[in-house]
C-alpha cells in the first residue's frame, strides 16, 4: 500500500524545473501525481511517476539530486469536510503528518491525498481500521 515517490531538489530560479520534466517525457515516463514546494533558495518537486525505479536512475544519472521516499495514497470524497474527515482519524494520536498534497481521482466524487507519514505503518492501520481506502500504487499509475 506504500508507494514510491521522488523528491527532486531543484535551486529556486526560473526554467530549473523543465529540464528534468523533459527528460521523463523524452523517455516516456508519465508524472501521475506531483507537488512543488519552495524556499528562497531551493525547491522540492515531488512526483509520482509511472516507472519509479527507471525515473530515478534516469535523474541521477543526469546529475539531479533525487531521494526515493514512501508515500501513501488515501482516497477521500471529494467534497467540502472530505479531508477534515481524514484528518479527525489521526487527532490525538502520536501519528505525525509530514506533508500531504492532493488531486481530483477522475470519477467526479473522489480525490486522492498523498500524505507523508512519519510512522506510515501505523497510518496504515488507522486507516484501514476506519474503512478508509488506502490505495495500491496501480491504481494511481493507471489512466
Amino acid at each position: 500500500m506504500k508507494i514510491q515517490q521522488l523528491s527532486l531538489f531543484a535551486e529556486n530560479k526560473p526554467g530549473t524545473i523543465i529540464a528534468p520534466c523533459r527528460l521523463l517525457a523524452r523517455e516516456g515516463i508519465d508524472i501521475r501525481a506531483l507537488s512543488l514546494a519552495d524556499t528562497q533558495r531551493f525547491g522540492i518537486l515531488r512526483m509520482i511517476v509511472s516507472d519509479c525505479a527507471k525515473a530515478n536512475r534516469l535523474l541521477q544519472e543526469n546529475g539531479f539530486l533525487v531521494k526515493v521516499t514512501e508515500v501513501l495514497a488515501v482516497e477521500v470524497p471529494d467534497r467540502p469536510g472530505g479531508l477534515a474527515e481524514i484528518l479527525a482519524i489521526f487527532e490525538g494520536t502520536s501519528i505525525n503528518i509530514e506533508y500531504m498534497y492532493a488531486f481530483p481521482f477522475g470519477n467526479g466524487d473522489k480525490a486522492v491525498l498523498i500524505f507523508r507519514f512519519g510512522d506510515p505503518d501505523a497510518a496504515i492501520e488507522r486507516l484501514q481500521a476506519s474503512r478508509i481506502n488506502v490505495l495500491e500504487s496501480g491504481a494511481i499509475l493507471k489512466k
